[in-house]
C-alpha cells in the first residue's frame, strides 16, 4: 500500500487550477471549472493525482472532453492497485502510442534514480522507438516526447542548465510503481543476492522478460546461472553493483540484446566474446576505472549507437577497427585523460556527440602516431551537436590542423569548449593557436570557453547566448576587439545598424585575477542619429562578475542593454563598489537595472534601491518568486577529476 499526503479539497484544486486553467482566458477557464472540480474530487486529496490529472486536462480543449474523462469508466475499474493509478491510467491512455513505449521503458531506472535527458534520449533510440518526423531529427523527436511527458507530470525534480533547460529529473516512486504495475513480466527490477537470483529461477514467465534491471549485484561474476533462463531480454541494466567480470557463458545466451548498462563496476575487461552481441545498440561501460582496453572483437558491432565509456580513466586506446562501427551515432568519452583515439574514428561521419577529444602531442610513447585521430580528422564529421570540448594536453604546434579541422562546418553544435594544460608555459604556447582556432569559428555556437591570455574578437557570432570567460589570467584589460571591431565605425551600404552580440544573454567573467578596464565604445551613436549606429548585446539580461578583484569601470554601453541582473561578488574592487551606488560613476550606466547585487547585498531589488544593509536572497535566484506550485529544481554532484578546478564553472 502506497501513503501518500492528503491535500485538502480546496488545495488539490488549487493544484489541478494551476496546472490545468491558469494559462486560459478567463472566460474558457470558467466554462470549465464546475467540470473540473468534479474531476479534483475523484483524485482524493493525493497531489500526485491532481498533478497528473491537471497535465493530462492542459491538453483537453473543449468542454466534451472534459466531460469524457470524467465520465471514463477508468475510475470504476477494480484491477487497478491503487487508487493513485487510476488517474496516472487516464492520463497513459491520451498518450500517443510511440510516447507510451518511451514513458514505459523508464521502469528500468531504479526508484529515486536521476535520469539524465540525453541519455534517456539515446535509451529510446537503441530500443528503436524514436522516428523521424518530416525534417525532425530522432534527437529532436526524443526531446518532443520528453517535453510532452514533463507536462503531464509523469516527471519531477528537474535539474537545469544556465538557460534554464531541462536536462535530468525523477520519478515520483508512485509513478515508478504504475509503469510496474503496466509492464508487469516484461520488464523487471530485482536485486541480485549471492550469484542468484530466486525469483528468476522461480519465475515461470521468464521467456517473456525483455528489460531486467539488477541492483546491487555482489562482488565477482555476473549472475550467470539465473540470467541464462532470460533468453528474450533486450535490456539488461546493473546499478549499485560491483561486477568485476561479464560471463563468457552468459553472452551465448543473451544474444537479443540491444541495451547493456554495465557502468559503476569493477571491471577490468570485457571478453571477446562481447563481439557475438550483434544486435547491440548501447553499450554503457562507464565508471569503470580499471578498464585498461576493449576488444578488437567489439568491432564486430554494426549495430552500436551508443558507446558511454566516461571516466574510464586507465583505458589508452580504442581498437583499431573502430571504422567499422558505421552505426555509432554517440561517442562519450569525457574523463579519460589518457584516451588516444584511433585514425579510424574520423570515418565515422554519423557521429552526432562526441564529447571530447583530448590530443597529445608528441609525447614520445606511441610508435603509430600515423594511426591516431588528430585535430584535422574532425574534417569530416560535421553531424556533432551538443557539448564538445578540445583538451589539448600539449601545445599545438601545427596551427595548420586547426585550420584543417574545418570548426566552420560544425553547424548542429551547441557549445563549444578549448582547453589548454600546458604546465607553466601554458599562457605563453597557446595565443597563437587559438587565435587560429578561433578564425575558423565564423558560424555560431553558444559559448566559447578558452582559457587564455586575451579576448578573442567575438561579437559577431550571430547565435552566440551564453558566453562564460573563465581563468584569462594574464588580462588586464577588455577592449573593442571583443567586440568584433577596430574601434572604428564600420562604413557599409546597408542603413541597418552594426549588431554586436546579437543574442547574447548571459555574459559571465570568472577569476580575472588581473583584470583592470573593460573598455566601451567610443564614438558610437544611438539609434535615430545620423551617424553609423552599433548596438551591442541588445538581448543581454544577466551580467555575472566573479573574482575580478581589480575592475575599476564598467563599459558605457551597459547602459543601453535590457539588463535585468547585474551580479558583482565580494571579491569586488571598492572603486567599483562605491561606484555602483547612487551618485557613483558607474550608477548611470546600471540604474536601468532592475536586480543588483554586490557582494552580499542588493543595491536594488526588483526596481527598487536598497538604503539599508538587508541581507538578501542568494544570487541565483531569480528576481520573480517562484512559485511554490512549480517542480523543484534538484541539483546533481559534480564528479571530477583529481587535479581538475571545483570552481570551473563549465565542469562537465
Amino acid at each position: 500500500m502506497v501513503n501518500l499526503e492528503v491535500l485538502s479539497e480546496e488545495n488539490c484544486w488549487a493544484l489541478f487550477y494551476h496546472i490545468a486553467l491558469a494559462d486560459r482566458e478567463k472566460n474558457e477557464s470558467k466554462g470549465l471549472e464546475f467540470i473540473g472540480k468534479e474531476i479534483v474530487k475523484k483524485c482524493k486529496g493525493l497531489p500526485l493525482a491532481a498533478k497528473a490529472l491537471g497535465g493530462l486536462m492542459r491538453c483537453k480543449k473543449t468542454r466534451k472532453e472534459w466531460e469524457d474523462v470524467l465520465n471514463s469508466k477508468i475510475w470504476e475499474v477494480d484491477e487497478v492497485e491503487e487508487q493513485v493509478f487510476q488517474p496516472l491510467l487516464l492520463s497513459y491512455y491520451d498518450l500517443a502510442p510511440a510516447i507510451k513505449r518511451c514513458l514505459l521503458y523508464c521502469v528500468i531506472f531504479p526508484k529515486d534514480y536521476n535520469i539524465v535527458k540525453d541519455e534517456l534520449i539515446e535509451l529510446w533510440m537503441s530500443q528503436n522507438y524514436l522516428n523521424s518526423i518530416g525534417n525532425k531529427e530522432k534527437e529532436a523527436v526524443g526531446e518532443m516526447y520528453f517535453d510532452n511527458l514533463v507536462m503531464r507530470s509523469f516527471f519531477q525534480e528537474f535539474e537545469k542548465d544556465n538557460l534554464g533547460n531541462i536536462t535530468g529529473c525523477k520519478m515520483h516512486d508512485v509513478v515508478h510503481d504504475f509503469l510496474q504495475f503496466l509492464t508487469k513480466n516484461e520488464c523487471l527490477v530485482l536485486e541480485a543476492e549471492g550469484g542468484n537470483n530466486k525469483r528468476i529461477m522461480e519465475f515461470d514467465g521468464y521467456k517473456k522478460v525483455r528489460h531486467l534491471t539488477l541492483m546491487f549485484a555482489p562482488n565477482g561474476p555476473l549472475i550467470p546461472s539465473s540470467l541464462c533462463n532470460c533468453k528474450n531480454l533486450w535490456t539488461l541494466a546493473t546499478f549499485d553493483s560491483k561486477i568485476t567480470s561479464f560471463g563468457r557463458e552468459l553472452i551465448s545466451q543473451v544474444k537479443c540484446l540491444r541495451m547493456l548498462n554495465l557502468s559503476h563496476n569493477s571491471l577490468k575487461e570485457v571478453p571477446n566474446e562481447v563481439g557475438e552481441l550483434t544486435h547491440l545498440r548501447y553499450l554503457d561501460l562507464s565508471y569503470n576505472h580499471d578498464l585498461m582496453k576493449l576488444p578488437n572483437t567489439m568491432c564486430n558491432l554494426i549495430n552500436l549507437q551508443t558507446l558511454r565509456l566516461i571516466y574510464c580513466g586507465a583505458l589508452e586506446i580504442l581498437p583499431e577497427g573502430m571504422r567499422k562501427l558505421i552505426n555509432l551515432q554517440h561517442l562519450h568519452v569525457w574523463g579519460c585523460r589518457s584516451l588516444k583515439l584511433p585514425k579510424g574514428i574520423a570515418r565515422l561521419t554519423s557521429l552526432r556527440m562526441l564529447d571530447v577529444v583530448y590530443i597529445h602531442g608528441d609525447d614520445g610513447v606511441d610508435n603509430n602516431k600515423e594511426a591516431l585521430f588528430e585535430l584535422s580528422d574532425l574534417r569530416n564529421i560535421d553531424q556533432l551537436r551538443g557539448s564538445f570540448c578540445i583538451w589539448f594536453g600539449t601545445d599545438l604546434k601545427d596551427v595548420r590542423q586547426a585550420e584543417k579541422a574545418h570548426l566552420v562546418n560544425k553547424n548542429c553544435l551547441v557549445s563549444l569548449k578549448l582547453s589548454f594544460f600546458s604546465g607553466t608555459l601554458l599562457w605563453h604556447h597557446t595565443s597563437a593557436p587559438l587565435d587560429d582556432v578561433v578564425k575558423q569559428i565564423e558560424k555560431p555556437y553558444p559559448s566559447i570557453l578558452p582559457l587564455v591570455e586575451f579576448v578573442p574578437p567575438l561579437g559577431r557570432l550571430e547565435s552566440l547566448e551564453v558566453l562564460v570567460i573563465y581563468k584569462w589570467l594574464s588580462v588586464k584589460k577588455v577592449g573593442v576587439e571583443f567586440l568584433g571591431i577596430d574601434g572604428t565605425i564600420e562604413t557599409q551600404a546597408s542603413s541597418s545598424p552594426l549588431i554586436l552580440f546579437p543574442n547574447l544573454k548571459t555574459l559571465e567573467f570568472n577569476s580575472l585575477y588581473t583584470w583592470e578596464e573593460w573598455e566601451g565604445m567610443t564614438g558610437w551613436s544611438e539609434e535615430g542619429d545620423s551617424q553609423k549606429t552599433i548596438k551591442i548585446m541588445p538581448c543581454l539580461s544577466s551580467l555575472l562578475i566573479y573574482d575580478c578583484g581589480v575592475l575599476r569601470t564598467l563599459p558605457n554601453f551597459l547602459r543601453n542593454t535590457p539588463l535585468k541582473k547585474l551580479v558583482i561578488d565580494e571579491n569586488y574592487y571598492p572603486t567599483l563598489a562605491q561606484g555602483c551606488r547612487k551618485g557613483g560613476g558607474e550608477w548611470p550606466k546600471i540604474s536601468h537595472i532592475p536586480n543588483i547585487k554586490v557582494g552580499k547585498e542588493f543595491v536594488q531589488k526588483d526596481g527598487v534601491y536598497q538604503t539599508d544593509d538587508d541581507e538578501m536572497p542568494s544570487v541565483a535566484s531569480t528576481s520573480s518568486s517562484a512559485n511554490n506550485l512549480e517542480p523543484e529544481v534538484g541539483t546533481v554532484e559534480d564528479k571530477t577529476d583529481e587535479g581538475e578546478d571545483q570552481n570551473d564553472p563549465w565542469k562537465y
